[in-house]
């Protein structure tokens, strides 16, 4: 298993130069309230060699398939080839507070966006007709989508985030990759399990699939103090918009966190972030981190592995630390995959 890291923008360039020389496998630049993902894996592109770069997840309510496609192959060209694009359909709240972009029919509306991609990439002009978007929008335009980036990569990888069991289906159907967040060893089983059957109904294998689920990291000798690091982000997450429509919220219900995550919501609400993160149940962050001493991380680390597992991200981006800190994450993360007898040579 290999190791991958979740970037936060103000030191993603010495993060990634960091992790590289670490070995980790890639670089993943978040898209979200504090930062997009292009311009700062264009710095990141700049400042190393061998790393690969992809964007963890760029919101496809956020820009046209067009624009997503010359994103993509501008960033795979300044890189040498290093990037991977990661695509996520978001949420509702997302979706039409900030881009004003309906949430209707999300898997049918990300498999067209994944179509139009795919085919920019191939080099042609690109004429499209579906439920969702229409290239050009009127059918006759005389300057259809063409990219002539060079060099212009067909087969760049795709990665989807997704967490329900439709969606997971649909990235295993389409993509290249898997992004999930926030999942314990045997929920990342049951959706790779639900990956696989999305591949074998497309008639593929799960061969060259990457499986890449984002976990917030804290490494430390005291448990609770690095459990108590990561609370912060766990109550932002769950406290977005609506509860019956945050997947964050569904997937604490999911592990048996009813009532304490509608006491978490509810002080997000109320604009008491501190009381939300001491509030979040230190069992779910234990289900769904890596968290504790290296010995600790390590046998969480080969339980992800046995789970079908091939990347591990460490999002340094959920501790509340400085740079020294996440740089000491890192460090301690790479290590604790040796000791779990996970590194490669």
């Amino acid at each position: 298993m290999k190791l991958a890291v979740n970037l936060v923008y103000q030191d993603a360039a010495l993060l990634a130069r960091t992790a590289e020389e670490l070995g980790y496998a890639v670089a993943l630049a978040p898209e979200g309230y504090r930062s997009e993902a292009a311009s700062l894996l264009g710095a990141v592109a700049a400042s190393t060699d061998r790393i690969g770069l992809a964007s963890g997840v760029m919101q496809i309510p956020a820009r046209t398939p067009g624009l997503a496609a010359l994103t993509a192959a501008t960033l795979d060209a300044l890189s040498g080839g290093r990037f991977r694009l990661g695509l996520g359909v978001s949420n509702a709240e997302v979706s039409d507070g900030w881009y004003g972009v309906p949430f209707d029919e999300p898997l049918r509306r990300t498999r067209e966006y994944v179509d139009i991609v795919r085919a920019a990439l191939r080099g042609g002009p690109v004429r499209y007709a579906g439920r969702h978007f229409r290239l050009p929008r009127d059918g006759a335009g005389s300057a259809p989508l063409h990219l002539l980036t060079t060099p212009l990569r067909a087969d760049l990888p795709i990665w989807l985030a997704a967490v329900g069991p439709k969606n997971l289906r649909l990235a295993g159907e389409i993509a290249d990759g898997w992004i999930g967040v926030f999942t314990s060893p045997a929920l990342a089983a049951e959706a790779i399990g639900q990956v696989r059957a999305g591949r074998e109904g497309a008639g593929r294998t799960m061969a060259g699939f990457e499986t890449l689920p984002c976990l917030p990291t804290a490494i430390a000798d005291d448990v609770t103090e690095a459990v108590d690091l990561v609370r912060g982000q766990y109550a932002y997450l769950l406290g977005i918009g609506d509860p019956e429509r945050n997947v964050y919220v569904a997937l604490a219900r999911r592990l048996g966190y009813v009532g304490e995550v509608e006491k978490v919501h509810d002080l997000v609400l109320a604009g008491d972030r501190v009381a939300a993160g001491a509030a979040v149940p230190e069992g779910f962050v234990l289900q769904t981190a890596l968290v504790g001493p290296p010995d600790r991380v390590a046998g969480r680390m080969r339980e992800y592995a046995e789970a079908g597992v091939t990347t591990l991200g460490v999002m340094v981006s959920a501790a509340a630390t400085d740079t020294a800190g996440r740089v000491a994450i890192l460090r301690r993360a790479a290590q604790a995959l040796r000791r779990a007898g996970l590194a490669e040579d």
